[in-house]
């Protein structure tokens, strides 16, 4: 028999060892597809993880940027700021300084004060637009955030601790300290109100 008439048998063997082979093949090919997915899965989780924690990176940093930006424009006229609340203060004294019945008498002395009023009261809406508020803590109990006590007083029918004195307003800017109130606090004792002292150098 010649060579060309045996391959046709040879061809059938190798088709018989492949058949018989099948099942397990399959199975074994079935698992590596399964393997793939798996792995595939798992990355792509992995993947997606990694984004949305970028995502959320980027959108924190974006409000803190926007924080800042805000902040800094709040803020900037903050030095400035406590150069007005003095020129506030000036004023304020200069009217305290005018007695009433001086008033009345000097229409010189009128005229000056109402303008000294007119223009305290421009400035203080000028304060107001930019956030600027002041502190006037009479009858409040002393705060360390806003308040400096410069002295306490005794026998004042008051708890301790409560300003019944202020020398120098304070001030805040969009509610950020600008200037402490200078106050004088009541001091406590066995027989007042309260009878507690209150420690005011925090």
């Amino acid at each position: 028999m010649s060579e060309e008439q045996n391959k046709p048998a040879e061809a059938e063997v190798d088709t018989t060892e492949t058949a018989n082979q099948g099942p397990e093949g399959a199975a074994q090919a079935a698992g590596d597809a399964g393997d793939r997915v798996a792995k595939l899965e798992a990355e792509v989780a992995s993947l997606k993880d990694q984004l949305l924690r970028q995502m959320a990176e980027v959108e924190n940093t974006r409000r803190r940027a926007q924080r800042d930006r805000e902040d800094a424009s709040k803020f900037a006229v903050s030095s400035f700021a406590k150069e007005l609340v003095t020129v506030a203060d000036n004023l304020r004294r200069a009217l305290d300084a005018v007695p009433a019945e001086g008033r009345e008498k000097d229409e010189m002395l009128k005229g000056l004060a109402v303008g000294v009023e007119a223009t305290e009261r421009q400035l203080f809406a000028a304060f107001d637009r930019a956030g600027i508020k002041k502190i006037d803590p009479t009858g409040e109990l002393f705060d360390p955030n806003f308040h400096q006590v410069m002295f306490e007083i005794e026998h004042t029918g008051k708890p301790a601790g409560t300003v019944v004195q202020v020398l120098q307003p304070g001030y805040t800017i969009h509610g950020r300290l600008l200037r402490e109130a200078m106050v004088g606090v009541a001091k406590g004792g066995p027989n007042e109100a309260g009878g507690q002292h209150v420690d005011t150098k925090a």
